[in-house]
């Protein structure tokens, strides 16, 4: 017995979908083993590779110590924007230094001395999280952010 409100779908035959043309299947191009970089960042480079790029889509799939490996680094940490000078990483550089110190001036101004000793630690957190991606995303995508 047919379904009296759908008798259209009884008569129509489904469409057999059309067998699709593989193209030979293209060698992915590495482009981190070309790059003049040490072996280290380049490791780094295929591990945010690994993780989806620079927005970490993937990141959950990396073993906890890949994950930080391109998480946090020490060096940016403890010297900030003078790191970020010498990788080159000038914009990011300035912008956060700028944003420390006007936050630091604000907090001083509304006599919340204490807080605003802590800015400088929040910073250096930020400089050492964002220095892999940044850099990543400067020497292999080419691109240049302000943030």
């Amino acid at each position: 017995m047919s379904d009296p409100y759908n008798t259209y779908v009884d008569h129509v035959q489904p469409a057999r979908p059309v067998a699709a043309v593989a193209a030979p299947a293209a060698k992915p191009v590495d482009l981190v083993s070309r790059l003049d970089v040490s072996d280290a960042w380049k490791r780094k480079f295929r591990l945010i590779e690994k993780a989806g790029g620079p927005d970490l889509s993937a990141a959950r799939k990396l073993q906890s110590g890949e994950r930080r490996a391109i998480g946090f680094n020490f060096l940016a940490f403890f010297f900030g924007p003078f790191y970020f000078l010498a990788k080159g990483l000038w914009r990011p550089a300035l912008m956060y230094s700028i944003l420390a110190i006007a936050l630091g001036v604000l907090l001083e101004i509304l006599s919340k001395g204490k807080l605003s000793h802590g800015i400088g630690y929040g910073f250096a957190a930020v400089y050492a999280v964002r220095a892999d991606l940044l850099y990543y995303r400067k020497v292999v995508l080419g691109e240049m952010s302000w943030f």
